[in-house]
């Protein structure tokens, strides 16, 4: 049978299915972007970006007037559709334990307009093993389905060119399905690399793991140098200035968003929790910033100060706020300090937030969440505690 729709994105206007749709409509596909959101399907159909994602609106407004984008939320549409993508997240439980009822529940969601012929692609981070559920899962529901996983793995504010450079790895477990999966991503991909389903669920549960893990290694290198007395930064710019072997070793920071430290969690649980590598990264990103805290408090009397927060997403010239560390140290800080006030030039789902003039001319001391570009010009006259060399005069604290 023919398909009048070429592609519905379960989740279609989040953080991954929206650059996803804008990339296949923008090469001549029809795309539905399905989103329980009513507030972000209303803003993409009027060509406004729900979040910041650089290169986007002026695609998204360009595929818009030619019809081959909506955002919508009736799920109706999955019956037009020859290829479904399900991108739902998947978080962890209050024990680091994957919630696997996630993925299969979003598919009953839409289960009554699955139709016979349809391409299933599964665009969400899953426990190994989730694949197959799925497969037996439509196939108990007796229609005649395709299943295919294709991981994403593009980072945020680099999504556009990402889809189009980065190599797609795709999984399914029969090779017609393997193909028909690839002939659909072919459409925005430049490559494509073939795993097994099981395979590719732990690649990427292995990528995401392994930036972490580097992550927390630069975090306690920064630690150690730090308690010694010395400039972790100054230290690592020193070890990584042309020489291949230590370039790929980053700088301190807070390790967080909504995927790596949930992936780690999510092989640690593949692995019955045996992961002692996995937990330590955890331990010493989740503990960054009560260390911070912990060397203020050696140097100033927190209980009469107001401290100020400059940045309060999980990383650098982004909006994203999801999982992000400075939350948690503006807890720790709340308990310590006298007054924690905060700001963001970018995130715009903190009601709490204050304008940067007022943060700085209210404190008594700063801490840098997230090293956004605005702060780097600024000359602070309070003392300003840091791991991520914003301003250019080390890391030492």
């Amino acid at each position: 049978m023919g398909f009048p729709t070429d592609v519905v994105i379960v989740g279609g206007c989040g953080h991954v299915g929206l650059p996803l749709g804008l990339a296949f409509a923008n090469s001549g596909l029809t795309v539905r972007l399905l989103d329980i959101n009513p507030h972000a399907c209303a803003l993409v159909n009027e060509g406004i970006m729900p979040f910041d994602e650089p290169g986007t609106e002026p695609i998204l407004r360009k595929v818009l007037a030619s019809g081959r984008l909506a955002a919508t939320g009736d799920a109706s549409v999955v019956a037009d559709a020859e290829h479904v993508i399900v991108i739902v997240g998947t978080p962890v439980d209050e024990h680091l334990n994957p919630t696997l009822k996630i993925l299969p529940r979003a598919i009953n969601e839409i289960s009554e307009y699955l139709v016979d012929g349809q391409l299933i692609v599964l665009r969400s981070t899953v426990y190994p093993g989730v694949t197959h559920r799925i497969e037996r899962m439509i196939a108990d529901m007796g229609k005649r389905i395709d299943v295919a996983f294709y991981p994403e793995r593009i980072a945020e504010g680099h999504a556009m060119d990402e889809l189009a450079e980065l190599p797609q790895i795709v999984a399914a477990h029969d090779d017609r399905v393997m193909a028909r999966a690839e002939k659909l991503f072919g459409v925005i991909a430049p490559e494509t690399v073939r795993l097994a389903p099981e395979e590719a669920e732990l690649a990427k549960l292995f990528t995401n793991t392994w930036r972490y893990i580097k992550f927390a290694v630069a975090n306690q290198f920064y630690m150690i140098a730090n308690d010694a007395g010395h400039d972790f930064e100054r230290i690592r710019r020193a070890t990584a200035h042309n020489y291949p072997r230590a370039k790929d070793l980053p700088s301190a920071g807070f390790a967080a968003g909504p995927c790596l430290f949930k992936d780690t969690m999510q092989l640690a649980a593949f692995n019955n929790h045996a992961f002692t590598l996995g937990h330590s990264a955890m331990m010493v990103n989740e503990g960054l910033p009560l260390y911070v805290v912990s060397r203020i408090e050696q140097q100033h009397d927190l209980s009469d100060m107001t401290v100020g927060i400059l940045g309060m997403a999980f990383k650098a010239e982004s909006d994203d706020a999801r999982a992000s560390l400075s939350y948690k140290l503006k807890r720790i800080l709340r308990f310590k300090a006298r007054e924690v006030l905060t700001t963001d030039p970018y995130v715009t789902t903190d009601d709490n937030l204050l304008p940067l003039e007022e943060v700085l001319e209210r404190s008594d001391l700063l801490v840098v969440g997230a090293p956004h570009d605005p702060y780097r010009a600024l000359t602070p006259e309070q003392p300003v505690f840091e791991v991520w060399d914003c301003f250019g005069a080390g890391v030492r604290t």
